[in-house]
């Protein structure tokens, strides 16, 4: 059997591949993809070959192949259809919808464990974004906001709008979203959230999320964050340096700058939770239609390599989605 993936072969440059499929190992599912959606953030670092070489290992994609800075298949958000099982697989059955840290790529073989069963209420279109809001809910842990906290998040793109939702839900919270694009209003309002443009922005927030990937993002942050708050930084610069504003009010107001990484639980919650209980935990909330705002139209694997340079530079585009064609038994 033949399956087409995508592969990043050079600076800014992509293309699709033909591969064989071997036979199933006893422990393995094969899954028809259904859909995947492109992370903007990570891929984009991938596409122009800016992944630090440091962190080449750390970066990883569960089911990468290739090296960064070289020729890699990347990718790590795939929906599709369970159609063949190895002898010794119980915990999936044929015809369930499963989610899997995969790169884009038709029809994938991997280890059962490997798989998450998408529950009957989420359609498997707006399941793409589990990576995504996994980020985020990783974020909200390490941020650990409170009933009644105002909150800014500073970034309306997927993890910002995600990690706004979230925070949003806690009773009392005032939530802001800051972003330069006035049209993400309506996106704000739908996720519970109050938009602002930069310059309108309240300040004495006792919570911040960054997630502009931006110098002037992350200075605002720190701007807008109140006496002895915390800004947790949910941005990725890759191998870039962004300059971090630790003047001003930085120590008279003793602010607090936190990384946040989906790789690894809070420490507070690691004794009773792992990485099974919390993408569990995303399946729940992915229930919510209001999430489909984040969608934007489909596009199909053939076509994105040549929409990637688009895609990858598009000013506030949200969850790309790509689209598989049926495939026997991918319904």
């Amino acid at each position: 059997m033949k399956t087409r993936a995508l592969w990043y072969v050079g600076e800014r440059q992509a293309e699709l591949r033909l591969h064989a499929l071997p036979e199933l190992a006893p422990d393995q599912v094969r899954v028809a993809s259904l859909y995947s959606a492109l992370s903007r953030g990570t891929e984009s670092l991938v596409w122009r070959q800016q992944v630090p070489k440091a962190l080449a290992q750390e970066m990883r994609a569960p089911f990468q192949d290739g090296e960064f800075g070289a020729q890699v298949k990347y990718g790590y958000c795939s929906v599709g259809q369970v159609v063949g099982l190895g002898p010794s697989v119980t915990a999936v059955e044929r015809g369930q919808v499963v989610f899997c840290l995969h790169p884009h790529q038709d029809i994938y073989q991997v280890p059962a464990s490997a798989l998450t069963v998408v529950p009957e209420g989420v359609p498997a279109k707006r399941a793409v974004l589990a990576a995504n809001l996994e980020t985020a809910l990783n974020a909200v842990w390490d941020a650990a906001p409170g009933p009644g906290d105002r909150i800014t998040v500073v970034g309306a793109g997927v993890l910002g709008a995600l990690s706004a939702w979230l925070c949003a839900q806690i009773p009392a919270t005032r939530v802001q979203l800051v972003d330069l694009q006035a049209d993400k209003a309506r996106l704000a309002q739908a996720l519970g959230a109050q938009f602002c443009l930069p310059a309108q922005a309240g300040g004495e927030q006792d919570l911040v999320i960054h997630a502009s990937t931006s110098q002037a993002g992350l200075a605002l942050s720190l701007e807008l964050a109140g006496t002895e708050a915390q800004v947790i930084e949910l941005s990725w610069y890759g191998d870039q340096s962004p300059a971090v504003p630790l003047g001003r009010a930085f120590h008279s107001r003793r602010l607090s700058l936190k990384s946040s990484q989906v790789g690894r639980i809070p420490p507070h919650r690691a004794p009773r939770w792992d990485y099974a209980r919390r993408l569990q935990t995303v399946m729940t909330l992915l229930q919510s239609s209001d999430l489909d705002l984040l969608l934007e139209p489909e596009l199909t694997l053939a076509e994105l390599p040549a929409a990637l340079p688009e895609l990858l530079g598009a000013a506030g585009a949200m969850c790309q989605v790509v689209r598989y064609p049926k495939i026997e038994g991918n319904s």
